[in-house]
């Protein structure tokens, strides 16, 4: 029982910080009706939406597939680099940083592998998290912290898109840049014998729910409509897909929502946080992200400042970096570290280079524009 605490624990570490620091804010602000109102309902119930409706797509193995018949057209190496870390890059803005991952990095690896590439596994990797981690900023439903912001914000689409095109096509070039200098060595690839073809008419209804959500995502639709249309839908569809839903994100927000809350509740502290941060929202926002991640930072500086402009520009760039300023970079590292021959201790020292040059580069452009 005590090994499995830890295990949980250690696997949802920045859940069970959200928590602790919950209930120890209670001790200041005590508990009452108030705190329901602390909550944002709405961004909890797109992101379970999302997050179930994105599980069943990939249930379907929608996302392997297209990969795997892109996969059939290329014809070396730099071809394959560039392939796989697009992939990563534009599907990231509408399926999440970390869901990205979980699909291309194994099938980059074996794919990597089976066309006898394995040297350039380390470096395709992480240019897949780099890629993943930016390319997700440009839309709200691209990662957790994109979503909340955007809600608390009131940015309208188009305006958040905008703010974020600029940096977002940045990135793209420079990751362009590093895998173009990539000599072309020719490989061939071919479509696995057993391929698995997605259930057309159950990607059809996924992908018609996913509109739903974007429908709720720029304001014209009612968050609640969303929410009982997805869960009635899937209910009927695959209700197991409900399994597969991260409760534990969903937990993080909750806990993060209320310490929060009480923190703004409390003056002195209230009063000093808005203090430190004003006029340096930017900088803070994208060191909070190096210690505890982009999105408990997101959460937390956006209580105390309305510059939610510089706030979000800070904890997407944030999330390069340090190996945690962005929890999908561990779950890259995590896949690698599974592979034949992995050489972490390389790993570590490419992920680093890389995520500091494209975070140094990052930070100037959004400091001048």
């Amino acid at each position: 029982m005590k090994a499995r605490v830890i295990a949980f624990c250690k696997k949802e570490t920045v859940f069970v910080i959200a928590v602790l620091i919950a209930i120890v804010s209670a001790f200041f602000v005590m508990p009452s009706m108030e705190y329901l109102g602390y909550l944002d309902y709405k961004v909890l119930a797109l992101l379970f939406c999302l997050m179930i409706i994105v599980a069943g797509l990939k249930e379907q193995g929608t996302f392997t597939y297209l990969g795997e018949r892109l996969a059939g057209k290329v014809k070396n190496s730099r071809q394959m680099c560039l392939l796989l870390v697009l992939l990563c890059f534009f599907s990231s803005m509408f399926i999440t940083n970390d869901v990205a991952l979980l699909t291309f990095v194994p099938f980059a690896i074996e794919l990597l592998y089976l066309a006898g590439l394995e040297d350039k596994c380390i470096k395709v990797v992480v240019l897949q998290t780099i890629a993943a981690n930016l390319g997700s900023m440009f839309t709200p439903v691209g990662n957790p912290q994109n979503l909340y912001l955007y809600g608390v914000s009131g940015m309208g689409i188009l305006e958040f898109l905008l703010f974020m095109l600029p940096l977002t096509v940045l990135s793209l070039g420079m990751l362009l840049v590093v895998i173009l200098m990539e000599k072309p060595k020719a490989v061939v690839t071919g479509i696995q014998e057993e391929e698995v073809v997605p259930d057309k008419k159950k990607v059809l209804i996924y992908a018609a729910l996913f509109v739903i959500c974007l429908l709720t995502v720029i304001r014209i639709l009612p968050w609640q409509v969303s929410l009982a249309i997805v869960s009635v839908a899937i209910f009927i569809v695959d209700r197991k897909l409900f399994s597969k839903v991260d409760y534990c994100l969903l937990g993080t927000f909750v806990g993060f929502f209320i310490f929060v809350g009480n923190m703004q509740n409390i003056p002195a502290i209230s009063e000093m946080l808005q203090r430190l941060l004003y006029g340096r929202e930017l900088i803070l926002s994208v060191l909070a992200s190096q210690v505890i991640s982009n999105v408990p930072a997101a959460m937390l500086l956006s209580g105390f400042t309305e510059n939610y402009r510089e706030i979000l520009y800070g904890v997407n760039i944030g999330g390069l970096g340090t190996l945690i300023a962005s929890l999908a970079s561990v779950i890259s590292y995590k896949l690698y570290g599974e592979c034949k021959n992995a050489q972490r201790g390389k790993y570590m020292g490419v992920f680093t280079a890389y995520n500091l040059v494209f975070l140094a580069v990052l930070l100037v452009a959004s400091c001048i524009s």
